[in-house]
């Protein structure tokens, strides 16, 4: 995510700061000074959401590590003034392992609020139950501990919410996809997400605009994860064999940016793999032409821009995991060879939207009712 900065790097997973969280911690200095309060009270609310938001980074690290012990990796960590993001690589696909996954993160918040409640018990320190019924009466400066246990028991239900983008969302795909497949249960936990969001829109109206906003969010969260889900269920239906083009333009290393801009005007191609030798040694975008032009020139050769972090495709792949693979990378081109190790043609991501397409339109056509003759 740009305008990110690396804070810190945890169990081999980095963690970012989104430079638009330190806008909300000068708002809630500022705030807090209007609001009649000295420096120390300032400085206690801005130390109370950094609380908050530690206790977020661990709930994340909960679904990272638990993710890890499937074999998925977590590619960073970001922390943003609405709360964190764990980029997984995917979901797990098994419901029992995508349940633990869902699952760990608000079991993160329930042990943190178990250790505060103990400590607080063991301290004396009185909780304020008046917030229990009014969350509104939640004091940044006062009552610091028990606040941030209040706080975490929020977390926690809050993100239990059975409605996609929340770790409740996918509890209840998991718990339905144990009956049902995994399209049907995502489309199924969509629609009870889209449901309670415009609940919450609804009472948003009537008592709190902040729940409108919240309604938006699952809404749309909920939308985009049955999207996601119908988009990789069409594509587990083809293999790469299916869709790879087999006329390509490749370009050589020591071309120059200025034959690359060339080509890219002269035909529809925007993507390109790079050969020297009879090799294929990486692979180029329009947008790495365009920025070897800015950077370099016309003249310098096409090798000083090759990006050589590619892989190799095979032609009896399932479409889907070529996609993965293809956006983990961050790759708009691919190389496809076939079982004897030879190069036959080329997958790019427009060819990859396309069989969507397709294959959306063609299940559409096989849903239609047809005339019957008499």
């Amino acid at each position: 995510m740009t305008w990110s900065l690396k804070i810190a790097r945890i169990a081999g997973i980095n963690v970012y700061l989104h430079w638009t969280f330190l806008i909300l911690l000068a708002w809630i200095f500022i705030s807090s000074l209007n609001a009649g309060q000295n420096t120390t009270e300032a400085f206690t609310g801005v130390a109370f959401v950094v609380a908050l938001f530690a206790c977020v980074v661990l709930h994340e690290f909960g679904h990272a590590l638990t993710a890890r012990r499937y074999g998925i990796q977590t590619q960073r960590i970001t922390l943003l003034p609405i709360g964190g993001l764990a980029m997984l690589e995917k979901m797990p696909e098994k419901p029992r392992q995508e349940l633990a996954v869902a699952l760990a993160g608000p079991a993160v918040n329930v042990v943190i609020a178990i250790v505060l409640f103990i400590y607080i018990k063991a301290s004396g320190l009185s909780l304020p139950t008046s917030q229990l019924e009014d969350p509104s009466q939640i004091t940044l400066g006062k009552y610091f501990l028990p606040n941030l246990l209040f706080v975490n028991v929020l977390l926690f239900a809050f993100n239990l919410i059975p409605a996609f983008p929340m770790d409740g969302g996918r509890v209840l795909r998991a718990l339905l996809s144990m009956k049902y497949d995994r399209a049907t249960a995502t489309n199924i936990a969509a629609r009870i997400g889209q449901f309670l969001a415009i609940g919450f829109v609804f009472f948003g109206f009537m008592y709190d605009f902040w729940l409108i906003f919240i309604g938006l969010f699952i809404y749309l969260g909920a939308s985009g994860e049955a999207s996601y889900e119908t988009q990789r269920s069409l594509l587990s239906r083809l293999t790469v064999r299916d869709v790879l083009m087999h006329q390509y333009t490749p370009l050589h290393a020591w071309e120059t940016i200025g034959r690359a801009v060339e080509i890219l005007l002269d035909g529809q191609e925007k993507e390109f793999i790079v050969t020297e030798d009879n090799q294929i040694i990486g692979t180029i975008s329009r947008d790495d032409i365009i920025k070897g032009l800015q950077a370099l020139g016309k003249e310098e050769r096409i090798k000083r821009i090759v990006n050589q972090d590619w892989i190799r495709l095979s032609t009896d792949m399932e479409l889907n995991e070529a996609y993965e693979q293809m956006s983990r990378k961050k790759l708009s081109i691919c190389p496809v060879y076939d079982e004897y190790g030879e190069l036959v043609g080329i997958l790019n991501q427009e060819n990859i939207l396309e069989a969507v397409m397709v294959e959306s339109a063609r299940e559409g056509s096989m849903m239609k009712p047809r005339a019957v003759a008499d």
